[in-house]
Parts: C-alpha cells; structure tokens; sequence
C-alpha cells in the first residue's frame, strides 16, 4: 500500500456512512475523548464520553499551559481506551476521527490534533478538524435535532458568545464579551470569596446558602443597542463588596444572580430582534442550575447538552463531526494546523 502523503486525508469510508465517530478535544485542561453513533433515519447517540479533568491548576487559580499539554501528553492513551471500552468497541470499528484544531492554548490543542490525525490515517478513515464553539453548540444535539434557525449562546471559562445561525453550517456573531468571559469571572470571584476551584460549581453551591439581595450588583451595558457582554464591573463590585466584608455565600449568590439575569436578558433581546423561538446554550456555565432556570422562565424554547457534554469534552467533537458528515462536508487535510484564535464568525458592526 503506498503511504498517504501528509496534505491528504484518506475517505474510503465517507460513502459506506461511517457508523461510529471518535471525537478528540484537548483544547485547554480536559482530556476528552468521546464515541458517537450515527443512527438510521439521521440520529446520533452518545456510546461513550471519557473526561480527565487536570487538577495541577488548581493550585494557580488558573490554566498553565504547559502543564496542561504535559498532562494531555501522558492521559490521552488512558483516556482513549475508556472512551472505547465504555461504547464497547475496538478501535478498528471507529469510521470516522474528528478532533479539535482551535482555538485553544496551542500547545494542548496540538496533542489532541496530531492524536486524532495519527488514528484516522492508520485505520484509513476521514478525519475532521472540528471548531471548538461548533462542538459546544453540537452537544445539544445529543438532546435533540437542532434545526436551524436558532441562537447559540456559548458560555464558558474561556468564551461568551451569542451566534446567529440562520442556516445549517451558517454562523452571524451577533454579541461577544468585551472583557472576561463568563466561566473566567465565575472562576476570580470564587477564588476571591475563597470558594475554589473551578468556580462555576463552587459559585453554585455556595449560592444556595447565600442572600442574593445581599450584594447590590448593577447590570452591565445598560441601554445598550447591540448584544455585548461585559463581566468586568462585576468583578470590580465583587472585589468592593468582599473588602467591605460580605459573606463569601451572599457574595456567590448575588453575582450568580446579576450574572444570569444579565446572560438570560441579553440572549432574550437578540431573539427578539432576530426572530428566533429557539436558542441552544452551552459550555460550562450552562450546567449553572439557576441559568436553565431562568431560561425556562422565558419563552424561549432553551436547548441545553446531556449531562456531562456542558464542559469540554470529546462527545461534543464527535457531535461536530456528525454534523459535518451530515452535511457532506469534506474531510479536513492532515496537515491542519492548531489555532489558538480562530473565530467562529466575525462580529457583526452593531447600530
């Protein structure tokens, strides 16, 4: 058999419909690999979603990214064979790799890519270099059909961002943040009340014993025209309010509120102003109980991934790489290359 050369990828099971699709995200400090089936009739099920969470960096209050790409180097071995013995197969029976190529810390990003490359090219399927945002909004479709049109409000520790998508594969920025995402400034102000790491969870269960009147939090942007989102007059209250001594369980209660009062209005107005009944919500701020509450409290038709696809994981690249089956995209060359920043879509000038 003669060798593929590195710009090639090979497709010889793209018209057989590969059954199984193995998914690879090594983005930032997640080792995730998942399996994905592809039904009959164009349904997909999760078979198998394997995390390593790293927990060195919780000594930092935050991500080093060398020590993440070290920690990928030495789990994604270990992590592979759980995904397939969780879904029960071997690996010989994977049609399809996709695997995540940014935007990310690059270093992390990498392993995962060249990973995924190394397996599709040794068993001969095509391969699939799969955006990081794509696979947040795909793993709601482990809960049902997305079927554009529809908003996609990603929200984690590393972006917050609120997409149009008018079509299949379409995708209009319609609001991003200004300054921190939302997970990062769940993270600071946890670790400002002493609360731990990551913050998301810590956040939310503190809240639950917390006055959310406690701590009088302003709304960002008011009587903005567009759909931004800023989270850094959050922090600076937060910062004052813990200097003046609030509790560090009102603290938490007070900003989870501010904050999904903030997220929830926002997202709310832009499905307003584009017509859209239906937004999808993920990353790891949308396991926050008190967001799909007030998500649920509107009329939006609020799609939120299966228990354990909100943070990042292999299941949603495998989800990414259905889709891009389903749609008959091309199979990506095996000489992509990692991206640490690489837009989703561009922002659109707002009036």
């Amino acid at each position: 058999m003669n060798a593929v050369p590195p710009s090639a990828n090979p497709a010889t099971n793209l018209a057989a419909a590969p059954r199984y699709i193995l998914g690879i995200d090594t983005s930032c400090d997640d080792t995730g690999v998942g399996v994905v089936e592809l039904l009959n009739g164009g349904g997909v099920r999760v078979r198998a979603n394997r995390i390593w969470s790293q927990q060195v960096h919780a000594q930092y209050g935050g991500v080093m990214p060398e020590l993440a790409s070290r920690e990928h180097v030495e789990r994604i071995d270990e992590i592979m064979g759980a995904a397939l013995a969780e879904a029960g197969l071997s690996v010989g029976d994977i049609g399809a790799v996709a695997a995540t190529s940014g935007p990310g810390l690059v270093g992390a990003l990498l392993v995962g890519l060249m990973y995924g490359k190394g397996v599709a090219q040794a068993l001969g399927v095509p391969f699939f270099a799969a955006h990081h945002l794509e696979g947040h909004i795909f793993a709601a479709a482990s809960e049902e059909a997305l079927q554009a049109p529809y908003l996609a409000l990603v929200v984690s520790g590393g972006h917050t961002h609120l997409f149009d998508v008018p079509e299949e594969g379409k995708y209009v920025l319609v609001g991003a943040t200004r300054d921190d995402a939302a997970g990062e400034a769940f993270d600071k102000i946890a670790r400002l009340a002493g609360l731990g790491y990551p913050g998301g969870p810590a956040i939310s269960e503190a809240a639950t014993r917390g006055n959310p009147d406690a701590v009088p939090f302003k709304e960002p942007l008011q009587g903005q025209k567009g759909f931004e989102f800023s989270f850094s007059g959050l922090k600076t209250a937060a910062l004052l309010a813990h200097k003046a001594g609030a509790k560090p369980e009102d603290l938490a209660a007070s900003f989870e509120r501010a904050a999904v009062r903030f997220l929830v209005k926002t997202t709310v107005r832009a499905a307003n102003a584009h017509g859209r009944g239906t937004v999808v919500v993920s990353g790891g701020v949308a396991a926050n109980r008190a967001l799909r509450a007030a998500f649920a409290a509107t009329d939006l038709h609020a799609v939120f991934p299966g228990a354990g696809l909100n943070t990042d994981n292999g299941a949603m690249i495998a989800l990414a790489g259905a889709a891009a089956l389903h749609a008959g995209r091309p199979p990506s060359a095996l000489d992509a290359g990692a991206e640490a920043y690489a837009p989703l879509a561009k922002l659109l000038a707002q009036a």
